[in-house]
């Protein structure tokens, strides 16, 4: 690795204050991600910025249901019994991800930042978009002083994609997200609060991370400098009926082939209300709201959960070595329905 500086800071505002001051600089938390692009090449900080002193680990209810801080662990947030009663698919999907080494390490507000898991992403000798983007007249440039140059274009089209999307993506990239917590804040509904040089805001979860489009080397929607203070989850119905399936090749310590978020409210045997939301798919967490239409109001039936996951299959497409996925998809929202139903 190259040398850089290192900033420790106790507050909100010196973390942004220093973020600020100049380009190539890095905000770090549990570091389960950066430090793994920090070793491969892909990304050369110039600074990093220690927030680990940050006030931001609480975890607590609140008039409109539950807010977690940026910094609040992974593992303490899955075993929290706010987060077990009452929002258990966020539990659910958080005990699924990584190993329970990494996931007492990696923070929620660090968790949201990570990026994706593609072979060609991180090697900085393949062509990737994502690493090395392309400006209007045709020639690579670099992000930021932070992230090297390297060769141009998507590998994964013409190359391995077994693991890549079948939603969203464009002909300059067909990476996918790997969060499991972020499929489940997807679903549940949650916001995003940021501070940064113009002050806070909120940013609803579904508008946080971005699709390609033209631009792959933008993950999400912060603005430059701006810090995550913390995550809100309303107040749902759906603590007795939800579900995290997650299918991947091995049972620890692997990223979702597909996987899919269910929260449901019953009536007897009637879907009063739901939420379905799938990873392994798509460069954000995929929202299934045609499915979530279908479903409301009708009988949690074998044959309605079928129609549903035809219906969220619109648009989907394959690349090759992840045609798979398109067979696999729709099966596996069955499986989550059945199982997120049953369930009491």
């Amino acid at each position: 690795m190259n040398p850089f500086l290192f900033t420790r800071v106790t507050t909100p505002q010196a973390a942004i204050a220093a973020m600020a001051k100049e380009s190539g600089t890095y905000f770090l938390a549990g570091g389960t991600n950066l430090i793994d692009l920090m070793k491969r090449g892909v990304i050369i900080p110039e600074r990093l910025i220690d927030i680990n002193k940050l006030p931001l680990a609480t975890i607590e209810k609140t008039a409109t249901g539950l807010r977690i801080g940026a910094m609040a662990k992974n593992s303490t947030v899955a075993e929290h019994a706010l987060v077990k009663n009452h929002f258990p698919l966020l539990s659910m999907a958080l005990n699924a991800g990584a190993s329970a080494q990494l996931r007492n390490m990696a923070t929620v507000g660090g968790n949201m930042m990570q990026r994706t898991r593609c072979s060609y992403f991180y090697d900085p000798s393949m062509p990737c978009n994502k690493r090395s983007p392309v400006q209007a007249g045709g020639a690579a440039a670099r992000v930021d002083k932070g992230q090297p140059n390297g060769p141009t274009g998507c590998g994964a089209l013409g190359g391995y994609n077994r693991m890549h999307a079948i939603f969203g993506a464009s002909s300059k990239c067909i990476a996918v997200h790997p969060s499991d917590m972020c499929i489940a804040l997807a679903a549940l509904d949650a916001t995003v609060n940021v501070s940064g040089p113009k002050g806070n805001r909120t940013i609803p979860f579904r508008d946080f991370h971005r699709l390609p489009g033209d631009t792959p080397q933008k993950d999400n929607t912060l603005l430059p400098g701006e810090l995550i203070l913390s995550v809100d989850l309303p107040t749902n119905g759906f603590a007795d009926h939800s579900h995290y399936l997650k299918v991947r090749d091995r049972a620890s310590y692997a990223f979702a082939l597909v996987s899919v978020g269910v929260g449901v409210q019953l009536r007897r045997n009637t879907i009063e209300d739901i939420r379905l939301a799938m990873g392994g798919v798509a460069h954000k967490p995929w929202r299934l709201t045609g499915a979530e239409d279908f479903l409301r109001g009708k009988p949690a039936t074998e044959a309605n959960f079928k129609q549903a996951a035809q219906l969220a299959m619109t648009g989907a497409k394959g690349y090759g070595e992840n045609d798979f996925k398109l067979a696999l998809a729709p099966n596996a929202i069955v499986e989550a329905l059945r199982t997120a139903t049953q369930t009491a």
